[in-house]
């Protein structure tokens, strides 16, 4: 196919994938950001449940195993539910979704997250369009 015809008459390409700039897609829906974000949070309620389970029992395998299990759990359960969430969403809504959650709920994080340049509006939306 001849390089031209990608080209239209003012110089400008009429084909661009759209999904060039996505994140792949890794494990269950998640791309890599999210996969990290899921195992680290899963990992951590493991530990946190794995350390005192391990003292009262007194072995310390008990610990690593939870971890283990917890994010094994977490990204099969946690893939399901963020697959069907982001379903025909754009690619940042889940990140612009956090970002608005983390700001209304604590302000104080909202600078650290980028939430001050969030538009914070409630009601109706009009477009003041008149009929002649």
């Amino acid at each position: 196919m001849p390089e031209h015809q990608h080209l239209r008459a003012d110089g400008t390409v009429s084909f661009l994938p759209h999904r060039l700039n996505r994140h792949p897609v890794v494990v269950r829906g998640l791309t890599a950001d999210e996969l990290w974000i899921c195992c680290g949070l899963t990992g951590a309620v493991g530990l946190l449940a794995g350390i005192p389970l391990s003292w009262m029992l007194s072995t310390i395998a008990i610990a690593p195993t939870l971890v283990v299990l917890s994010i094994t759990f977490g990204v099969f359960i946690g893939g399901s539910i963020l697959r069907r969430k982001k379903r025909g969403r754009p690619d940042t809504w889940l990140y612009r979704q956090l970002q608005w959650q983390i700001a209304l709920q604590h302000p104080l994080l909202a600078a650290w997250v980028g939430g001050q340049g969030l538009i914070y509006r409630s009601g109706f939306w009009s477009v003041r369009r008149s009929t002649r």
